[in-house]
């Protein structure tokens, strides 16, 4: 209920702050997760409701055969008959005496109520079951999609946090690069520097700047491609409250995760509910060979009008036996059984990629962790090294070189951590999808 309400929430927070206080939307991983699976948010979760109700539908219908089938009719006639033309004759020995050939006009009334009941039918029950199974087979899917779109929101959560920290760290740089550039300029009218000083630093400043505008760009795309993702209007400013940072995984093995992703993981659920209805539809067209059960009744009034009817009625059970239809059933048997193959291939070979995602998501997490470390490392060389730098040519014992170079290296040191924060988040959630458990990793 707690959940329910939060979907419903969060969209009517994001309108009211849109269109009254027009102040940018504060958004956390949670909420945007939350915000892209509301009931009227990405359109795949609309197509995936659709798909649940048009499974109820063929459910029901499958069922329909199973219950009984009532019909009512009332009709009136008036008719006239040429007894000749239907092979009616007389020929009586009386003289003077004939029968004519054409009669009528008379009337005919006809109410009446018919119905049917399967008694026994092993193929419709078959059908039914299978729809039920299609049903949860499309409960399954919806819920396959969401933890898609769940994985798919996470990623571009953590693009846009990157993009964000690779434009602050230019931006940072270009603040380092302007401060490097007055020093030049105050050092040259001091007497102390050269122009080619301030030539240097003044060319550093511009590729900074020039970074920053791509940094910038890069940084628009990101929060329009989050913002497509989530459904909402691309017009909306949003604030990412979360940042990029090192979120320590439960440490797992190989054997655990794939249980863990066998019992959790929905299109596996789907699937092996698909495998499950194809073998229904496969036992339900091998029992059409079986005879079927079927009562059946009508009760009405006849007669030559409405003042002059009489009740009348009829009962019985009919048994229908197959026994000849020109290889129909054998060759739909056939088909239905070539269906049931293709989905347990399909399960089967669902089964091998669900291994193979975990282990190359589990070697990805190995390997962005070890990155980290490098990048974690490095960073801390290369602000030391900006820093004695920095310090060295306001000491005047060193030229704008010395601290260009710090300062490239200390950028690039700065990427290389984003990259690996993003690298070991973007691993993060792909375990977690592998495992089914896209939900539990974003809490």
């Amino acid at each position: 209920m707690q959940r329910q309400l939060m979907l419903l929430l969060v969209p009517l927070a994001v309108f009211g702050q849109e269109l009254t206080e027009r102040q940018p939307l504060r958004l956390s991983l949670k909420q945007a997760v939350e915000i892209a699976l509301a009931p009227e948010g990405n359109a795949r979760i609309q197509l995936a409701e659709e798909a649940m109700r048009q499974s109820r539908a063929r459910s029901a219908q499958a069922r329909a055969a199973l219950l009984p089938n009532v019909d009512g009719q009332a009709s009136y006639q008036s008719q006239t008959r040429n007894l000749a033309a239907m092979g009616i004759r007389f020929n009586l020995p009386f003289p003077g005496v004939a029968v004519p050939t054409f009669v009528g006009p008379f009337s005919t009334f006809d109410a009446r109520l018919s119905a049917t009941q399967s008694v026994f039918d092993f193929s419709s029950i078959r059908r039914f079951q299978a729809s039920r199974a299609g049903i949860e087979g499309a409960k399954a899917e919806a819920a396959n999609v969401r933890e898609q779109i769940a994985a798919q929101v996470a990623r571009l959560y953590y693009t846009a946090l990157a993009a964000q920290a690779h434009w602050e760290a230019v931006k940072a740089d270009v603040e380092l690069s302007e401060t490097i550039e007055r020093l030049a300029v105050n050092r040259r009218n001091a007497g102390v520097g050269t122009g080619i000083e301030v030539t240097r630093a003044q060319v550093q400043l511009a590729n900074d700047r020039q970074r920053l505008v791509v940094a910038d760009n890069q940084r628009r795309q990101a929060r329009l491609e989050l913002l497509r993702g989530m459904s909402m209007s691309l017009d909306t400013e949003v604030e990412l409250t979360d940042s990029l940072s090192y979120v320590p995984v439960e440490e797992t093995d190989l054997k655990e995760a794939a249980e863990r992703a066998l019992a959790e993981r929905a299109d596996l659920k789907a699937q092996e509910t698909r495998e499950r209805a194809a073998r229904l539809n496969y036992s339900a067209v091998k029992f059409e060979r079986l005879p079927s059960v079927a009562g059946f009744a009508d009760y009405g009034s006849i007669g030559t009008g409405l003042g002059s009817s009489l009740p009348t009625r009829t009962y019985g059970v009919a048994v229908r036996v197959p026994l000849f239809d020109g290889g129909r059933r054998d060759a739909r048997r056939q088909e239905s059984l070539s269906e049931l193959r293709q989905e347990a291939i399909r399960t089967a070979d669902l089964k091998d990629q669900i291994e193979l995602e975990i282990r190359l998501a589990l070697d990805s997490l190995r390997s962005a962790e070890e990155q980290l470390k490098v990048a974690r490392e490095g960073l801390e060389l290369a602000e030391r090294e900006a820093a004695q730098a920095r310090r060295r040519y306001e000491a005047g014992v060193a030229g704008t070189l010395e601290p260009a170079d710090a300062q490239a290296r200390l950028a690039r040191a700065r990427d290389n951590q984003i990259a690996a924060l993003l690298a070991y988040n973007l691993a993060r959630i792909s375990l977690a999808q592998a495992m089914g458990s896209v939900d539990r990793a974003i809490q």
